[in-house]
């Protein structure tokens, strides 16, 4: 059985150095000091010093008085604290899928919902709201939007094998494609059953950290799975990169290789999905930006991908809670202002280096 953490015997396919301390120090110190920030962002006016205090206080083996009052210590362990960190697990999620799908696909434009999981995610969630009048604040709809997500993801890798006899990576983008659309349409048909619901439907879709330590604790153990897989597939990622005929004749089971990082990327996707709703085009700007500073091995990107995601979307968080105080955007809507120019951008250079 092959050893997933190394590469078939004889590759020498992209020989570079894995990740190096200092670019593994520069990303956790930009993701700490984001969520710092996180913490310190927020409608009550409490003293930045005195968060500091408290944030060092609640860590092991640190004592430090801050002078906050207790309604505000709750405040922050309560709202503040569970927000930023559960932005920073969406979004470490959504970024080291990107990374692994563009990985498989050798694409640089594919991205976490290439595959159904945002459709599949969005249909069971508005069927959830409209139908069975879920609340959006229950763990019904988490559960829901799980399932759909993963749903989708298997009806398109399925679609994908029957239409491809094989299942390749054109197929696959194109079977995605299809069952996107498919279940889009569904969830639309759904969605003019319950108009009075379309409000709380939408609220959902444009996504939202804001869910508290009960959806950090769903979301952990598939996070956990899925991000352990990934990164335990980078050097195969790096030997797929060269192609399937020319990786399967180093040794190397591609099918068997891409089907386990795509069933890893999804499961990373549907259970970001299923606690903050859709949340566009953070797996498309962290994996390119890592590449250009990093290199584009994937014992590299995949990590500092997870890192710099997590860092990306708190930063996108703070951004929407401030930009319209003391109203606050859909964090969907800021990461689209950013992702959407970066997707043209990326777009217009992918199309330059084809011709």
């Amino acid at each position: 059985m092959t050893d997933p953490s190394r590469p078939p015997s004889g590759v020498s396919v992209r020989r570079a150095a894995g990740l190096r301390l200092p670019a593994l120090l520069v990303a956790v110190g930009v993701l700490l000091a984001s969520m710092v920030a996180g913490v310190l962002a927020g409608a009550a006016d409490i003293a930045p010093g005195k968060v500091v205090l408290q944030l060092l206080d609640w860590l092991p083996l640190v004592s430090a008085d801050s002078g906050l009052a207790p309604v505000e210590r709750g405040l922050l362990l309560e709202l503040r604290l569970p927000r930023v960190v559960l932005g920073a697990i969406v979004g470490g999620l959504l970024a080291i899928a990107g990374a692994a799908y563009q990985g498989v696909f050798r694409n640089p434009l594919a991205d976490p919902y290439l595959l159904g999981a945002a459709a599949g995610a969005g249909l069971t969630t508005t069927v959830v709201i409209v139908l069975l009048k879920g609340d959006t604040e229950s763990l019904s709809v988490p559960a829901a939007a799980f399932a759909g997500a993963v749903g989708g993801v298997l009806l398109a890798y399925a679609l994908g094998n029957v239409a491809g006899r094989g299942g390749g990576t054109a197929t696959l983008v194109l079977a995605g494609v299809a069952v996107t659309s498919f279940l889009t349409a569904v969830q639309t048909f759904v969605q003019q059953l319950g108009v009075e619901d379309l409000q709380r439907i939408y609220s959902w879709i444009l996504g939202t950290v804001d869910g508290g330590w009960s959806r950090i604790t769903l979301v952990i153990p598939y996070a956990v799975v899925s991000v352990a897989a990934l990164l335990l597939h980078g050097r195969l990622l790096d030997v797929l990169s060269v192609g399937d005929d020319e990786a399967v004749s180093l040794g190397l089971h591609a099918a068997r290789v891409r089907l386990v990082v795509l069933l890893a990327a999804s499961l990373a996707t549907a259970a970001a999905v299923a606690v903050s709703g859709l949340i566009g085009f953070v797996g498309i700007v962290v994996p390119h930006v890592v590449r250009r500073l990093a290199g584009g091995s994937y014992r590299v990107v995949l990590p500092l991908s997870l890192l710099g995601g997590a860092a990306f979307l708190v930063i996108g968080d703070v951004l929407a809670r401030t930009v319209l105080a003391p109203a606050e955007l859909p964090i969907g809507v800021v990461t689209a202002f950013v992702g959407a120019p970066f997707f043209v951008a990326v777009l217009r250079v992918t199309k330059r280096v084809e011709t």
